[in-house]
């Protein structure tokens, strides 16, 4: 599977965090703010945002002090066997504060062997999840998730995936043509969320964004009923503005 270079945002936040993270563990007794900012190179008021996304995430904890010292959830994805289960723990965590500071259910999507496969989610009676009437790997042309999964990948890798996946038609507004769907994908901003507008599905709407951590090709995405559509650009911005923690999950 061939790859796009990687876009340059909007995920430098999570670099950041990382390089914090990676200091405030050298320093097992607590490190001040004034020190990591020294050690990292990062300039206070940054450093500041970043600290308040780790404490609110549980990677790091303040001390009585005003150190810093490595918080519950970095210790629980660096415990061995555990791992993988306390990241799902965690990613399912940050979903369903996603899914109530949005409003909408949300879903986070990974592209694995060649195939679309939602790996999490999180709904609920007031926020019900999209109704699968077609196989999210069938439906990557038309679905906000399948899109922004295909915008990571480069030409060879997306017509790969149309060639085991042909194009239909799933509603009135599903694009069917190849050269007007890979022109949509190129001109998508990688800063700005993939919409759906009831392409898949008749009476939904979904947005999603990428994950860009390390290699792997994945993305964040919500649904909403059509009468909430309303409130879909918004509750994307939100969703755009949130997913730095699900990469940093991700990529610790």
């Amino acid at each position: 599977m061939a790859l796009k270079p990687e876009p340059t945002a909007p995920f430098h936040s999570v670099q950041y965090a990382l390089r914090v993270l990676e200091t405030v563990s050298r320093h097992g007794g607590g490190v001040t703010d004034v020190q990591i900012a020294r050690e990292t190179g990062l300039p206070v008021a940054h450093l500041s945002s970043l600290l308040l996304m780790l404490r609110r995430e549980g990677y790091v904890e303040q001390v009585a002090d005003g150190a810093y010292v490595i918080g519950d959830s970095l210790v629980l994805l660096g415990s061995g066997l555990t791992r993988r289960e306390a990241l799902e723990q965690k990613l399912q965590e940050t979903l369903t504060e996603l899914r109530d500071s949005v409003g909408a259910a949300v879903y986070i999507s990974r592209y694995i062997d060649g195939e679309v496969k939602i790996t999490q989610f999180a709904d609920g009676p007031r926020t019900p999840k999209v109704n699968e009437w077609v196989d999210f790997r069938s439906a990557a042309h038309a679905s906000a998730v399948g899109k922004c999964l295909l915008t990571q990948l480069d030409q060879n890798g997306r017509r790969d995936h149309l060639s085991r996946h042909k194009i239909a038609r799933l509603t009135s507004r599903t694009i069917t043509n190849e050269k007007v769907l890979f022109s949509k994908l190129d001109s998508q901003p990688p800063t700005v969320p993939v919409l759906d507008l009831q392409e898949c599905a008749v009476g939904t709407v979904c947005a999603a964004v990428p994950l860009t951590a390390g290699a792997a090709v994945g993305c964040l995405a919500l649904s909403l009923p059509i009468e909430h559509a309303h409130r879909l650009r918004s509750a994307a911005d939100t969703l755009n503005r949130r997913a730095a923690p699900v990469v940093l999950s991700l990529a610790i």
